[in-house]
């Protein structure tokens, strides 16, 4: 079942793609469908780009259900861990 629901959302960040080169991301995608690469009927697809330099500045993760749900468990842990205003 594919769900369609895709959410956007503008961030300030860096990533590490092709050729092992930093770039600015200034956009999230994030989606549940069936992915491209990892063995799994439906994974938490997750593309952070910058559209702005073309389809090469991106990059693309393929979460199983049970992997994504301990990412997002492992980032809440982190945030909470630092003190308020850091």
């Amino acid at each position: 079942m594919c769900t369609y629901a895709t959410v956007t959302e503008s961030v300030d960040a860096s990533a590490k793609g092709p050729g092992g080169q930093w770039f600015h991301v200034s956009d999230a995608t994030v989606y549940y469908d069936h992915p491209v690469h990892v063995m799994a009927e439906h994974s938490l697809n997750i593309d952070l780009s910058d559209p702005s330099r073309g389809p090469g500045a991106r990059l693309a993760v393929e979460l199983t259900r049970e992997s994504a749900e301990r990412l997002v468990a492992a980032i809440r842990t982190a945030l909470d861990s630092a003190p308020a205003g850091v």
